[in-house]
Parts: C-alpha cells; structure tokens; sequence
C-alpha cells in the first residue's frame, strides 16, 4: 500500500511522505485487544464438548463481525492515506476501494499554518491548514505528525519554487543569470591571472639594470683593429 511514484515527473522529487498520526488507530487497536480477549474468555468459560465448540464458535463470529468495521477498516483506512509533499506540489490521496486524491501545487499556495492541542503537543501531531490562491478552498488536514516541523518545510519549498520561477523567468529574457555571472567572473580571473604570470616570465627573461650596464661598458671598453692602408705598387716593386 506504498505510494505510487510513478504519477511524479522526470524533474519531481518526493520530500516527504507521510501517514495520518499513529493516534487515529489508537482506538481501534484498543477496541481490537478488547475483542481478542473477550474471544479468549468466552473460549475459557465455555464447556469442553459440542455445546462448548458452538459458543466459541459464535464468539469468534461475533469477534470478527465488530472488529472488521471498528479495527479492521480504520486501520486500511489510515494505510491508504498518504500526505505527499514533493519539490513541486503537496498531494492528497485516500481510499481503500475507492480512491480519491487532490494535489495543490507550490505556486498557488498563499499560507501555510499549523494548530496544536495539549494533546497533539504530547503526542506530536497537529491540523495543518494550506490556503490557496484563486477559487480554490482552503485546506486542513488533521492528524498530521509533527506539523510544525512540516509547515516550515512547506515554507522553505514554497520559497525554492519561486526561485526557480523566477530564473526560469530570467533565463527566458536573455538575462544573465547569477550562475552565469559568477561563471564570468570565474573566466575573467583566469584569464587575468595568466596575463600575470606571462609578464612575470617576460620580466624574468629580459636584463635587468646591472647587466644591460656591464654589457655596455665590455663593448666601450673593446680593442678596435685599424688596417694600415696599403702601399702604392710601384713603391712595394722597389
């Protein structure tokens, strides 16, 4: 009797997922002990022969017949309740036999609020109450475990799909992003950074001071060669 994942979407992920309060089949499981040890008494008291077998028989009948309605069926009843809340909607579905279920989506909530009891304070439950945009009627689900705990976690899911909203929105006008402007600022980084380091290697490689002086001082300081401009031929004849 688990929920069927597969009405969720490609992109839909299930946050919670939850049963009515243990508190609503207290009753019957009291009722259900009862029943059981009442069965057993009778079978005790009656005698051990025909007669005997018949009142157990009965009992056991009788047994049956009050715990399908009063155990037997709030117990499914609360099995096949499921209190959804997914990354896009909070979902709704009930029914043994016949299924019923409602799904609110995200964006259209206006408020969530919880209420609690002494009672559900004790046992840790509470009524969460879920209004709607539009037409549609407000919501209260009772019995709900740890509905303070699930009212934020609505809130926070509520605020995350307007964010998202919102970028989608963005990215639809050709806006950069905040993503896409710290991806920007990343490259730009970069690309400054290896600037630096090619000008710190090009420093590095060309002279500094001291030897562009001391190479221009060994050429000054050089011996030039003069060739003697040669004599006339008549005069090395002689």
């Amino acid at each position: 009797m688990g929920f069927p994942e597969n009405v969720l979407t490609s992109d839909e992920k299930v946050e919670k997922s939850l049963h009515p309060h243990w508190r609503t089949v207290v009753g019957s499981l009291v009722i259900g002990l009862i029943l059981i040890a009442a069965c057993v008494y009778a079978a005790y008291l009656s005698p051990d022969d025909t007669k005997g077998n018949v009142i157990q028989w009965i009992a056991v009948g009788v047994g049956v017949l009050i715990g399908i309605p009063l155990c037997i069926v709030p117990f499914l009843r609360w099995r096949t309740t499921h209190y959804v809340i997914t990354t896009h909607r909070v979902m709704v579905r009930k029914g043994i036999v016949n299924k019923n279920g409602k799904d609110i989506t995200l964006s259209k909530i206006t408020d969530v609020s919880f209420s609690q009891t002494l009672m559900d304070r004790i046992v840790g439950s509470g009524t969460l109450s879920i209004e709607s945009a539009g037409d549609s009627p407000n919501e209260a689900f009772e019995a709900i475990p740890h509905s303070d705990q699930i009212q934020q976690l609505l809130n926070h899911l509520i605020d995350q799909d307007a964010n998202k909203r919102a970028q989608r929105m963005v990215n639809r006008a050709g806006f950069e992003t905040d993503q896409e402007a710290a991806d920007r600022m990343h490259q730009e980084e970069q690309r400054m950074h290896e600037e630096e380091e090619r000008l710190t290697q090009a420093r590095r490689r060309e002279p500094g001071p001291d030897e562009r002086s001391a190479e221009t001082t060994a050429v000054s300081t050089e011996p030039t060669t003069t060739t003697a401009p040669e004599a006339p031929r008549s005069e090395r004849e002689r």
